[in-house]
């Protein structure tokens, strides 16, 4: 009964760990016979650039988060200058 206690929480993607180096090799044999390696190339590439959009994409997000904050103090600050601009136009003759 105490053996049980002392085992760590399941958890249930990581029940069996990370691949050592003899299962990496394994499922990078399995990967080459089943794209061959004119295929591993292209497709090394195509992965590299999708992670590149979405690196682009998360940088782009993150500035948007931002940006509000700082664009909250200039709407303010414009209020009063389209309140003046409209006052102009009510002065002029039609």
């Amino acid at each position: 009964m105490h053996m049980i206690a002392n085992l760590p929480p399941f958890h249930g993607f990581l029940a069996f760990g990370m691949p050592n180096g003899q299962e990496l090799l394994f499922i990078l044999l399995i990967v080459l016979v089943l794209f061959g390696a004119k295929r591993l190339p292209e497709l090394a590439r195509g992965l590299g650039q999708s992670v590149n959009e979405f690196k682009k994409a998360k940088d782009e997000f993150d500035k948007e988060v931002a940006k509000p904050s700082s664009t909250a103090s200039t709407a303010s600050t414009d209020s009063p200058a389209t309140g003046t601009a409209a006052s102009k136009d009510d002065q002029k003759p039609s």
